[in-house]
């Protein structure tokens, strides 16, 4: 019979028993708590459905897999120090997944960081505008300044005179 050998990472036995099993990223993964039969050191995996595609184009004209770690880098780097848990943020990468996946199709790298920066407009302000001025390139305060504008026309509550 086959089965899957997850080598513990403290000691790299490879028996193991699961402690804890849920779903993760919004029922598209399943965190599993491991405990090494060797060592007895606990551990989290994860386990998801290994899908084809999409492919994403890059503005070089290079064709490259989708890479959702990419994107987890991205918005890790963005929420540094900020009161945003990583459950959050990878509930973010995601939803940005779940679209490109929707498209049935190749997506530009442009469309992933528009994706990305409207599912972190919604989670939080500051993470938002750091994602933004590296994705798009700020390259001065007024650059920040743009940007902040647009956010506060967006999100702020129409005034009744």
């Amino acid at each position: 019979m086959y089965r899957d050998m997850v080598r513990c990472p403290y000691c790299s036995a490879d028996d193991d028993r699961v402690v804890d099993s849920r779903l993760a990223e919004d029922g598209v993964a399943i965190r599993r708590r491991r405990e090494c039969a060797r060592c007895h050191q606990r551990y989290t995996t994860f386990e998801r459905i290994e899908e084809v595609g999409p492919f994403v184009l890059k503005r070089s004209g290079e064709r490259e897999p989708f890479d959702r770690e990419k994107i987890l880098r991205g918005v890790r780097a963005a929420a540094k120090n900020r009161p945003v848990d990583d459950e959050a943020l990878t509930g973010v990468v995601a939803r940005v997944e779940e679209a490109i996946r929707a498209t049935g199709r190749d997506v530009s790298s442009e469309e992933i960081g528009v994706a990305t920066l409207e599912a972190l407009r919604e989670l939080d302000d500051v993470v938002y505008v750091r994602f933004a001025s590296v994705y798009k390139g700020f390259e001065g305060p007024e650059d920040f300044a743009r940007e902040l504008g647009m956010l506060v026309k967006s999100t702020a509550p129409k005034q009744h005179g």
